[in-house]
């Protein structure tokens, strides 16, 4: 109705806003509502109308008297045909169960008030009149407005980005996948990096990086993704005292400022590399390094009015000390201590203080290095595990982002056994010049006397 009513209003307007115009005298006036009875004008809701003069007159002085508002159509006041206090019982049913539908609201006042009861029709528009329909009570679309944070470092975003094929670990082909981390506030890419994986591993790696260079977040506002749900991210978080926050499932507009960056990231840099089919994963964050620091940082951002790296400048991070750092980056598995005083993780035995038989303890150790863990058992540390069977150095999950080809030996070993070969045809003994050849009886001597 409300829309209806707007729109007959400019109709309405577009008619006599000349006819309305203070300067003009009756007579003036008089000739511009005459042009307009005189013809057909075109309704918006697709019919041609033919206006009285009385009609004309009457929008004229309408808005005159109380502008725009006064050209809307007049309401009409039905006669309420369902007593008013029916009505509010309905209402107070609805509130009782916001899951009930209008018809089934209609059919409980039926039963209860017989033949005074109002329709299930009736039920539905006094709740929309009211606000209270059964898709605005409990599922309406949620408006979203627009959200900033007041200070840089306030809130990171974090998401990942399907990239282009590059040659990977092992001489290998890989899809790329881009961890980024987007600073809410100045829209600073504090960390961006490509990984042959989308592993909680792979994350952290970007997010150390970032808090190593920009300090440390209030908040993180990540997806629900494998490696945004891990344990360890947070643990990571929880040590360092960043709150981590996931996207609701299914309701990913907090993360449309970084999910603009991606879009950025396609157009401005990606494309720039489209077809270098030998394109090396290490050049490929060496060229993304290049671009963040000199091509998106310094250019203007089209919301704020600045470029990041200004925006960001007033910021005064607080950074982490380098052992708070390696603890939030610790990984932690639980394990019973067995009756030999031993734990085993992936394969390897440790020895423990004897009094933690039968215990279950806490273990935290560098993926990339399982010779030393630490055992902690209800927050209090036991020390160093000492190895006693290591049969396994590195996390199966922790393999470098970049296998460097063991070095060239220089032994050619096809070479040398040609070589030995060689010689040993060179040092073989003739049996045919070491045996003596058989006399021939008809050849002559010296004795012969002919």
């Amino acid at each position: 109705m409300h829309d209806w009513r707007e729109t007959e209003a400019l109709w309405r307007y577009g008619l006599v806003r000349e006819a309305a115009d203070p300067g003009l005298s009756c007579r003036q006036r008089g000739v511009v509502v005459r042009e307009l009875v005189g013809g057909l004008h075109e309704h918006p809701g697709g019919e041609l109308r033919l206006l009285s003069r009385s009609s004309i007159d009457r929008w004229v002085r309408a808005y005159m008297a109380g502008g725009f508002e006064a050209l809307k159509p007049v309401q009409r006041q039905g006669v309420a045909r369902t007593a008013a206090e029916i009505l509010a019982e309905a209402v107070a049913l609805r509130h009782e169960a916001p899951d009930r539908t209008g018809a089934q609201i209609a059919r409980i006042l039926a039963r209860a008030r017989g033949d005074a009861a109002p329709s299930a029709r009736t039920v539905e528009r006094h709740f929309q009149r009211l606000g209270l329909s059964r898709q605005i009570a409990g599922g309406a679309p949620r408006a979203f407005g627009r959200f900033e944070a007041e200070e840089p470092n306030e809130l990171w975003i974090s998401d990942a980005m399907h990239g282009p094929a590059v040659i990977g670990p092992g001489g290998r082909q890989v899809k790329a996948i881009c961890f980024a981390i987007l600073d809410d506030r100045s829209r600073l890419i504090v960390a961006a990096r490509f990984t042959p994986a989308e592993t909680t591993l792979r994350l952290e790696g970007v997010l150390r990086a970032a808090l190593e260079a920009r300090g440390i977040p209030q908040r993180l506002y990540v997806d629900n993704g494998a490696p945004f749900a891990s344990g360890q991210l947070a643990r990571a978080c929880a040590v360092l005292g960043i709150r981590l926050t996931h996207s609701q499932p299914g309701r990913p507009q907090g993360r449309g400022k970084i999910e603009r960056f991606f879009r950025t990231l396609r157009t401005q840099f990606l494309v720039e590399i489209s077809g270098r089919e030998t394109l090396q994963l290490a050049e490929l964050n060496r060229l993304l390094g290049a671009w963040v620091h000199q091509a998106y940082h310094r250019a203007e951002h089209s919301e704020t009015g600045q470029t990041p790296i200004e925006r960001y400048s007033t910021c005064a991070p607080r950074h982490a000390a380098p052992a708070e750092l390696r603890e939030a980056f610790l990984w932690l598995e639980r394990r019973m201590v067995a009756k030999t005083a031993t734990v085993s993780l992936l394969g390897n035995a440790y020895e423990v203080d004897d009094a933690l038989v039968g215990r279950t303890v806490d273990l935290l150790f560098d993926p990339f290095c399982l010779d030393r863990i630490e055992v902690r058992w209800q927050g209090r540390s036991f020390g160093q595990g000492a190895p006693r069977q290591i049969t396994r150095h590195v996390h199966p999950r922790a393999q470098p982002e970049i296998e460097p080809p063991p070095p060239a030996t220089g032994i050619d070993y096809l070479r040398l056994l040609a070589a030995d070969h060689e010689q040993t045809l060179k040092n073989r003994i003739a049996y045919r010049d070491i045996t003596p050849a058989t006399p021939d009886p008809d050849a002559p001597t010296s004795k012969d006397p002919s």
